[in-house]
């Protein structure tokens, strides 16, 4: 199954999007790497690092930021992963993981959830 990793600069804000996701889809394998190891606002490249580990499998791992330097720390981190299945989506956050794991837990691929999450910014709301 896909994995999810959930980057934000608020270590609250990752858990609360992580635990939103877990109403909708307890069995997804996601993870939170919010804030910086101090608990302070910022990215954590070992967090991010750590968090993709934990959900890591061979149908690979999608994560999505917040914004900022959320995207630059992921970038470096993914490349650790290089030739692997690991990439970046730039979709809303909240939203995003929602429609990741209801996808994952659904069975889709990689490939056919990245095109899922590429229309989630601009799905209507009403």
């Amino acid at each position: 199954m896909v994995g999810l990793v959930v980057v934000s600069h608020s270590e609250n804000l990752a858990k609360s999007v992580v635990e939103l996701t877990a109403l909708m889809a307890p069995a997804a394998p996601v993870a939170a790497a919010g804030g910086m190891a101090d608990g302070g606002f910022g990215t954590c490249f070992e967090k991010i690092r750590d968090a993709i580990e934990s959900v890591r499998s061979e149908d690979g791992v999608l994560v999505i930021m917040d914004l900022g330097s959320a995207v630059m720390t992921t970038e470096m981190v993914v490349e650790l992963f290089e030739g692997q299945k690991v990439e970046m989506v730039d979709c809303p956050l909240v939203e995003g993981a929602v429609v990741a794991t209801i996808d994952a837990v659904g069975g889709m691929s990689f490939e056919a959830i990245k095109e899922d999450l590429a229309k989630v910014g601009t799905t209507p709301k009403f």
